[in-house]
């Protein structure tokens, strides 16, 4: 039998590719594997998917795999040949050996159980707890007040990190498919379960009894027993996913799709899912304080709309350039008014837009481009960041702004408050960086901690959007109500603290919508409250804050 040239050197170019394929395998197994996993899905190190890695250069590659990372674990490999790390960047973006599916056994084999032996933490008051992420550092703090009371590791946190009600437990997300679960309680680390292979975000059940997280890599929500960190359920998902966030009112969470044109309700003690279709799909929302609405935007960030949740239909909608950064919104009260406040990314402003009445206020220049504002009640300004190392600070009342340096030369981006409002936390997002912490009332500097690249930081108070009537019923208080009542002493009426121990809840509201019909009935010869005409979300404001003092009378 005759074989002709290029038969001969068909099969020499193929088995050549597959010696060659073989060689770069095995460097890869020999050098990345232990962290990065045999299939390239990632175990203590990020996965090396080849969808994202073809947008880097093989040279950058091979420089990043030769110098290796100093801010992470993964060591320099300067001692391969230029040779040896082309091979093994040609590995890394040739296709997987696999399809990416993580099943509901890889979740269960994944799960890690700690045996920390750590002193329980000495916290005061939990809620003026509040989470940090150390990034590059590759560690989360826990602070009170202007003081750590520990730090331990946990690689590849971006953010996101969700409390319990009872501020017994923290849950913390890692973009490569991490959920842990630590213990405020105890102090120290209890499980670690690895739900997929790139993640999006995590949030509670209302009654806290179950982690569900939502997963790019596969589509999919993985449902996790809260306390031992097992999987429950597993539910397949149709697009890719924008975000979960649950009901606090309800036993319901709410989802979108960054490439469908649906919202998706989920039943948190079935977990069945209702699907609604939209004009157009979602790419980032946020719900109201008082779990009436969603506030979101399309993906090419062109329009706000606002959806009314019991419905799932649009009620507001306003044309706006620049995608509004809404998962940083920020709320407050004033003048009888809810409001919040939206930076818009790749822009240099924020805008400020009423709530419930629905409607935009004002656009606000900052002079640079940012991704997050915050407030709180015991400060008159919305902090602002603006990639660059000032600090803008927009005055709530007239929109004045002004600007201080937190750390001159060097990045600022995110402030956090303390529960009370007293402290407030700064990212100095840098390499060399730190978490600057200052006093709202005179932006004193009250303690500086180095840190490398801090983002995030998760207050139990101002993460959790059951809280927030509470926070308004403070600014609620202060405009009408402190010139008759103190929060715990007595003054020309009494004290919010006796009211809360000795009052129903019904009995509290009754009172502040009749006081003329209601004196009488509380042993007064005469009424001298005037009426209040305050409406639904005003009156709920201030008498979750009533009932904040029961006890502490």
């Amino acid at each position: 039998m005759r074989i002709n040239l290029f038969t001969v050197s068909f099969i020499i170019i193929f088995y050549w590719q597959s010696l060659n394929a073989s060689t770069n395998e095995a460097l890869y197994n020999k050098y990345c594997s232990h962290c990065h996993h045999v299939d390239r899905i990632g175990s203590n190190a990020p996965a090396l998917l080849p969808k994202k890695l073809k947008k880097i250069s093989d040279q950058k590659l091979i420089s990043m795999i030769k110098d290796g990372f100093v801010q992470t674990t993964m060591p320099k490999f300067d001692f391969l040949s230029d040779s040896e790390l082309l091979q093994i960047v040609k590995y890394i973006k040739s296709p997987l050996n696999r399809s990416l599916k993580w099943t509901k056994k890889d979740i269960t084999n994944s799960r890690v159980i700690f045996d920390d032996k750590k002193k329980p933490l000495k916290i005061k008051n939990i809620e003026q707890i509040t989470s940090v992420v150390e990034r590059d550092g590759g560690y989360i703090w826990i602070m009170e007040n202007d003081k750590i009371l520990t730090k331990f590791p946990l690689l590849n946190v971006h953010g996101g990190i969700k409390y319990t009600m009872d501020g017994e437990s923290i849950y913390i997300p890692t973009r490569d498919g991490w959920v842990e679960r630590y213990s405020l309680k105890n102090g120290q680390r209890v499980f670690k379960t690895r739900v997929c292979i790139n993640l999006r975000n995590i949030t509670l059940s209302k009654d806290d009894k179950f982690v569900m997280a939502t997963c790019l890599l596969p589509k999919q929500i993985v449902i996790l027993d809260a306390k031992t960190m097992i999987p429950f359920k597993i539910k397949k998902l149709e697009g890719k996913i924008s975000a979960l966030y649950r009901l606090y009112s309800k036993d319901k969470a709410i989802f979108t799709y960054r490439d469908r044109a649906k919202i998706g309700v989920i039943d948190t003690k079935t977990f069945d899912i209702k699907y609604t279709d939209i004009n157009e799909s979602i790419e980032d929302f946020f719900i109201d304080p008082f779990d009436e609405y969603m506030i979101a935007t399309t993906r090419g960030g062109k329009i706000l709309r606002v959806y009314e949740l019991s419905s799932l239909k649009p009620v507001f909608e306003y044309d706006i350039e620049g995608m509004p950064h809404l998962f940083s919104a920020t709320y407050w009260y004033k003048d009888g008014n809810f409001y919040f406040a939206t930076p818009h990314l790749n822009k240099p402003y924020i805008t400020i837009w009423k709530m419930y009445d629905w409607e935009f206020i004002k656009k606000i220049q900052t002079k640079g481009s940012g991704y997050f504002v915050k407030t709180h009640p015991n400060t008159p300004y919305l902090w602002i960041d603006n990639s660059s190392d000032r600090l803008t600070l927009v005055d709530k009342n007239n929109y004045k702004i002004k600007t201080i340096t937190p750390v001159k030369h060097k990045k600022y981006i995110h402030t956090e408050f303390s529960g009370d409002g007293k402290y407030a936390y700064l990212s100095i997002y840098e390499h060399n960086g730190s978490i600057e912490v200052l006093d709202t009332q005179t932006f004193k500097k009250l303690a500086s901690y180095a840190a490398n690249i801090p983002v995030g930081k998760y207050n139990f108070i101002n993460k959790n959007r059951i809280f927030y009537p509470k926070l308004f019923g403070r600014e609620i208080f202060e405009e009408k109500c402190w010139g008759c009542h103190h929060e715990k002493s007595s003054a020309f009426g009494p004290s919010f603290s006796k009211i809360a121990n000795t009052r129903s809840e019904s009995e509290i509201y009754s009172y502040i919508l009749a006081p003329s019909h209601e004196y009488k009935s509380r042993g007064y010869k005469r009424n001298l409250m005037p009426p209040f005409k305050l409406n639904n979300h005003e009156l709920k404001s201030i008498v979750d804050y009533i009932k904040k003092y029961k006890g502490k009378e």
